[in-house]
């Protein structure tokens, strides 16, 4: 029984994908020659398209053994759950029987299923992000997307950048070379290996003479959001633009001359030219009050806000919600289109204040709500350290927006994934 515990040790080493292998890096190197006395086969692959594991294993093991494998794993995870391109590997005895088999569910957890004498006991394995509070500072040269690329970083933090500052800067049209930006943000890894970023911790755009910063803080309630140093939220009413990163095409006017009629007339809106098929978002939170066809304003969807708001969304290819449906700012609604009276693919946004039309760039809608005095202290201790980390200071032993901060190496622990 040693010995064979020993060759399963070696096994996993062999099994595991090379981002899971830390957990046989103990094995005692004599452990190989104890596994040399039993020959195995093994395989090792990753999951194809439309692949159950029955055809992954087709072959190599009996389906009566596939399914005994599939029930024994099953207390600690379903192996009809399979992903795309995900590893696996397996081990076969020379009776045929399956020895170990594991499949990696994610960057951080791995299912094992080992024999023990006529059963098999299966577990899943779990380790831990290697992360790293990183900061990062860039400078409009062309785009945000360019600015983030230059400083060597991935496309996401750039659309994780414009989502803090959506409410307040319109990044279709309102960026100017010269603009600036910095970002402290967790960079997670595996063996040494970038996976994805953890939420931006704090950040500062300076556009013209302005200078916006923001911070992420975690109410008492567990809701977390962006606020500036002052205490107020960086989340308003309404989100500057329902689209991400596009341009206007035309603005609100008393008078234009319509490109399919001809004549001259007001416009409303403003129109954001963008491909088909462009997610567009409700830019507050709302009831959707219709959703369909509209004339000449084409697929079209209407949603009706506090305080007297509506918004109007015309010209979409697709329609994805329904009314009478309740939407929260950020909500897919549909998508770009042309549909009705349109010469190309856009957006024709629209915002009408107790029943007159406005300039959605111009209308005074709600303040939001600052922070509460009794959460004051905490904010603020967060915000000192948080924008502490944007001038490269390291973070202190303490608690930030959900985060533990710790000394030196600048590292942090995210909450564990269940």
């Amino acid at each position: 029984m040693k010995h064979l515990i020993c060759a399963l040790g070696a096994l996993l080493m062999l099994l595991l994908p090379t981002r899971f292998a830390h957990w046989a890096e103990d094995v005692p190197q004599r452990v190989a020659v104890a596994a040399a006395a039993e020959p195995l086969k093994i395989l090792k692959g990753t999951i194809g398209r439309n692949e159950t594991l029955a055809r992954a294993l087709d072959g190599t093991l009996k389906r009566t053994d596939i399914h005994h494998l599939v029930e024994s794993a099953r207390p600690v995870y379903d192996l009809a759950r399979l992903s795309v391109g995900h590893p696996f590997g397996i081990a076969i005895a020379p009776d045929g029987l399956l020895r170990t088999f594991t499949y990696g569910i994610d960057e951080l957890r791995t299912l094992r299923v080992t024999r023990q004498g006529d059963a098999l006991e299966a577990q899943v394995l779990t380790r831990s992000y290697e992360t790293k509070v990183t900061t990062l500072s860039g400078t409009i040269t062309s785009s945000l997307f360019g600015a983030v690329t230059d400083a060597g970083e991935e496309d996401q933090l750039a659309l994780d950048l414009a989502d803090i500052f959506a409410w307040d800067v319109d990044f279709n049209t309102e960026l100017q070379r010269g603009d600036t930006f910095r970002v402290a943000v967790p960079k997670l890894s595996v063996d040494g290996r970038f996976i994805k970023y953890g939420p931006i911790v704090s950040a500062e755009f300076v556009r013209g003479g302005r200078t916006l910063r923001a911070v992420r803080f975690e109410r008492a309630a567990g809701d977390a959001g962006y606020y500036n140093p002052e205490g107020t939220p960086l989340r308003k009413a309404f989100l500057r633009s329902p689209l991400r990163f596009t341009r206007i095409s035309s603005g609100f006017t008393a008078r234009r001359l319509h490109p399919v009629l001809h004549t001259v007339r007001a416009h409303f809106g403003i129109d954001f030219a963008a491909p088909t098929g462009t997610p567009v978002s409700a830019s507050g939170d709302g009831l959707v009050t219709s959703a369909g066809w509209a004339g000449g304003y084409g697929k079209s969807v209407r949603i009706r806000h506090a305080n007297g708001f509506e918004t109007l969304y015309g010209h979409l290819s697709r329609i994805d919600v329904r009314a009478g449906q309740r939407v929260s700012q950020g909500t897919r609604i549909g998508a770009v289109g042309q549909t009705g009276l349109a010469t190309g693919p856009h957006l024709d946004y629209r915002m009408v204040q107790n029943g007159t039309f406005v300039n959605p760039f111009r209308a005074q809608t709600p303040p939001a709500e600052p922070i509460d005095a009794d959460e004051r202290p905490a904010f603020e201790a967060a915000t000192s350290q948080a924008l502490g980390l944007l001038d490269g200071q390291a973070p202190r032993p303490t608690q930030l927006a959900g985060t533990t901060l710790l000394s030196a190496p600048a590292l942090y622990t995210l909450p564990q994934r269940p």
